[in-house]
């Protein structure tokens, strides 16, 4: 059996998302087109990731988390959130250090408990 090879752009399916790739130290001004970029790569109909490659993003300091904190702030307002690709181990204790908890990729998504779920009691102890 052969396949042959089509032509055009790969498929690519619906929960593949969208990555935005960051180098370099980002001057302040260019921090507005970068929201716009995760703002555009977001779909339109809902919540969706976009990837951000941080491996080039530089030495970490807290412009880059300001950068960070900026385009989650803008993906969240807009319905979805981002999720950092490669970051360095002294960004992510940074990130950590000032109380921004953003999804790394690779690690579990955290979420919130569900609604209505109880903790068990032993017989004879007070409910809570």
């Amino acid at each position: 059996m052969s396949c042959q090879a089509r032509s055009g752009l790969p498929l690519v399916d619906a929960v593949t998302p969208a990555v935005l790739v960051l180098s370099g130290p980002v001057a302040r001004d260019e921090v507005p087109g970068l929201c716009d970029d995760v703002r555009a790569r977001l779909p339109t109909g809902g919540a969706g990731v976009v990837v951000c490659d941080v491996g080039g993003l530089g030495p970490p300091g807290l412009a880059a988390v300001d950068l960070l904190a900026r385009l989650e702030l803008t993906a969240r307002r807009a319905g979805g959130r981002i999720r950092l690709r490669d970051p360095d181990p002294a960004l992510r204790a940074l990130l950590r250090f000032v109380g921004l908890r953003l999804q790394m990729e690779g690690e579990a998504e955290e979420r919130e408990p569900a609604l209505g779920v109880e903790e068990e009691v032993e017989p004879g102890q007070p409910a809570v």
